[in-house]
């Protein structure tokens, strides 16, 4: 008995013991891997001077993963996998053989926002899935990417790297999602090898001195979002078929026009006889058949530019003719355009105040007139609004007298106590010069007081920008928001307006739910009319024009009676402009309102206001908004999938915004799409002046007035939907 207990001890005491050797084992072996982290970790602590921001991170802290935490490191289990630094003011450099080296399961490295300088690292752990090293000061040339395969964010932008940008990245990188090496100074094309970058949907590589020809294959990227190479030496055409929702390609000198056609079949070349040897040609004709060729070609040339001529001549001819057909082609399937209230002759002369022209004498217009605009007074020039190509730049000439600013002068003290020191709570907006905050003062009063940010204006001088306010307070429309004050103090600079109770249009369409209600189609038509004579008033009454550049849905007010009140107006003199804008994530929700131009080129005219002006109609249309990647591709874009729809009347009812419950009068809903339709035509110049927007609008609130007092006459009830007579 005692042998048999022997033997069976014997075995069980040994798969003990083999299993504690196992333990024993794995432990050393993940001691040895963590060691190699904090070995790496506190090489990295080296490299950044051992910055005492970076608390935890000392020798004597043996386990980034455990005990006392070490700032932006993050572990799965005992594994180093994420170190997140981003803005924390570092200086120093960043090695890259520690990264491959020690910290082999790291996932994710963001050093963004720092002042890190040296060369880029070159070599990084294959197990990453984000690089985000954007603004510091590195140098170099981009990282290899040899073995970096499971990345999906490459966000470099806003360093100093140099050198050619390899086809081979692009290869390599399958996974991207985002691909920004934005402001550098990269140089070399773009290659044929991005159709590679399936899973692409941001491409940034704006500010570089890349060159050559943007390759076709980029049509193939179908889930690109948004693509900005503005700023480079690009040539030649853009790509066929490549039109992603953002498209920002300025600062180049691409051709606007549809790229060449594809080789036809190749060039005729003379044939010989099939006794070429005796040297005899078998054609029987005394003219060079390279003579003939070339008088062919030439012939073929010349009836081109003949036949482009022609319809240049019949384009303009017909632009012309298209606002005065409407009303003949109302009857048919297929519309065109709204017949305009200032033509010819009646037309006001350029910069002065000026009436409506007569409306056209039709029965339904028997009734009162409206007026197109409220009567103002002329304006001289704002000193600081100086039209320029259709921007503007603030102009200063001398000191300005505050005694002449027709604006409050507030202080600071004032605008914190009145703000409870530009708290969260009190924050209701925020744009691309700064955010907005309720300010209620002990009187009573509130105001709206936006807090220029100094990094976004390019107007940093206190005379310049009193020059600027000078000019804002000059600006006196009811459907522009009224500058009441400002504050320059303690290198502060404010602007105080008035508050609008309501909010945005844009909070009211898009985010408001159940208060969208309230926006029947006549109130729309309101808001629309209300925008276009701020526009109206700012293109054609001051002068020089004022351009607003930020037209958008979130930059019309509106008050308790719904009426529209345009901000930002005169604001393009704070704001930088071309290359000299940094993208940020405000502007981002501006690009759905771009004109082709201005996304082509850089150009921005009062032409580009309409432009913007009829996507905010849009808006007010469809209750979509200019930008929706929610939606399908094909419907992403709001003006690319709504444009080709406005003629076609039944497509047309399919857009209208559910939220009205097809309470709209057919008529009125047809002539607003004439409006929409004329205003984002890709060619600037033949989009109508705002004048004319405002006066057909106008036609439109009076037939709907008409209409509504002849249905209550007829019932003698109060009518609140819109019959279909408009």
């Amino acid at each position: 008995m005692g042998m048999e207990t022997a033997a069976w001890r014997s075995p069980r005491a040994g798969v003990i013991l083999l299993f504690v050797a196992l333990i024993s084992v794995v432990s050393s072996v993940h001691g040895q891997q963590n060691q190699q982290e904090i070995n790496g970790l506190i090489a990295m602590y080296n490299d950044f001077s051992q910055n005492p921001k970076l608390t935890g991170w000392t020798p004597n802290n043996a386990n980034p993963c455990g005990g006392q935490n070490w700032l932006g490191i993050v572990c799965s289990g005992q594994t180093v996998t994420e170190i997140r630094l981003g803005g924390q003011n570092l200086n120093g450099k960043l090695s890259g053989w520690y990264l491959s080296q020690n910290l082999k399961n790291l996932r994710v490295i963001d050093v963004s926002g720092n002042n890190l300088t040296g060369d880029m690292p070159q070599q990084f752990p294959s197990t990453l899935t984000q690089m985000i090293m954007n603004n510091n000061q590195f140098t170099g040339s981009l990282p290899q990417f040899d073995n970096l395969g499971a990345l999906t964010t490459i966000n470099l932008s806003n360093n100093k790297l140099t050198g050619n940008l390899n086809p081979q990245i692009f290869t390599l990188l399958v996974n991207a999602v985002t691909f920004d090496v934005s402001n550098n100074q990269i140089q070399g094309s773009l290659p044929d090898s991005v159709k590679n970058m399936k899973s692409l949907k941001t491409m940034n590589l704006q500010n570089n001195q890349l060159s050559g020809q943007l390759p076709g294959s980029l049509a193939q990227l179908t889930g690109l979002d948004t693509f900005n190479i503005e700023n480079n030496k690009f040539t030649g055409f853009l790509p066929s078929g490549f039109n992603p929702p953002v498209y920002k390609v300025g600062g180049n000198q691409l051709s606007l026009n549809a790229p060449p056609p594809p080789p036809g079949t190749p060039a005729l070349t003379p044939r010989t006889s099939s006794g070429a040897g005796n040297g005899s040609s078998s054609s029987s004709s005394s003219f060079p058949i390279g003579a003939i060729i070339g008088v062919a070609v030439g012939g073929v040339v010349i009836l081109a530019v003949l036949g482009l001529v022609f319809w240049f001549c019949c384009k303009k001819k017909r632009a012309g003719r298209k606002m005065d057909d409407a009303e003949a082609n109302r009857n048919s399937s297929r519309r065109t355009w709204f017949t305009p209230l200032i033509t010819g002759k009646d037309k006001a002369p350029k910069h002065r105040v000026f009436e409506p022209a007569p409306l056209d004498k039709t029965p339904v217009m028997e009734e009162p007139r409206v007026k197109a605009s409220p009567p103002v007074k002329t304006l001289k020039a704002p000193p600081s609004f100086k039209g320029i190509s259709g921007t503007t730049y603030p102009k200063v000439s001398g000191t300005v007298n505050r005694n002449n600013i027709a604006a409050t002068a507030f202080s600071v003290a004032d605008l914190q106590a009145a703000t409870n020191s530009f708290s969260q709570d009190n924050l209701i907006g925020e744009g691309g010069l700064g955010r907005v905050y309720r300010a209620e003062f002990p009187n009573g009063q509130v105001l709206a007081v936006k807090k220029i940010d100094s990094n976004a204006s390019m107007v940093q001088n206190e005379d310049d920008f009193l020059s600027v306010v000078d000019g804002l307070s000059r600006l006196q429309q009811t459907n522009c928001a009224e500058l009441v004050g400002y504050c320059v103090e303690h290198d502060q600079r404010l602007l105080v307006y008035e508050y609008i109770s309501r909010g945005t249009l844009n909070e009211l369409l898009h985010f408001s739910g159940e208060n969208t209600k309230g926006l029947s189609w006549n109130v729309r038509i309101k808001i629309a009319l209300g925008a276009a004579r701020a526009l109206e008033y700012l293109h054609e009454v001051c002068a020089p024009p004022v351009v607003h550049r930020n037209f958008k849905s979130g930059n019309i007010l509106l008050d308790d009676e719904l009426n529209a009140h345009v901000s930002d107006c005169g604001l393009a003199n704070l704001a930088p402009s071309g290359s000299e804008r940094q993208v940020s994530a405000q502007m981002l929700g501006s690009f759905g309102y771009s004109a082709p131009e201005y996304a082509m080129s850089g150009t921005y005219t009062v032409k580009s206001d309409v432009y913007s002006f009829g996507v905010v109609m849009l808006e007010l249309l469809t209750g979509r908004k200019p930008l929706d990647s929610t939606r399908p591709r094909s419907e992403q874009s709001l003006v690319r999938w709504a444009t080709p729809q406005l003629h076609d009347i039944d497509a047309l009812a399919r857009m209208v915004d559910p939220a009205l419950k097809g309470i709209y009068p057919a008529k009125s809903l047809s002539r607003f799409a004439d409006i929409v339709a004329l205003c984002v035509q890709p060619e600037p110049e033949f989009r109508p002046p705002m004048s004319e927007v405002v006066q057909a609008l106008v036609r439109l609130m009076q037939r709907a007035s008409l209409s509504k007092r002849r249905s209550e006459s007829a019932t003698g009830m109060e009518v609140n939907e819109p019959s279909d007579s408009l």
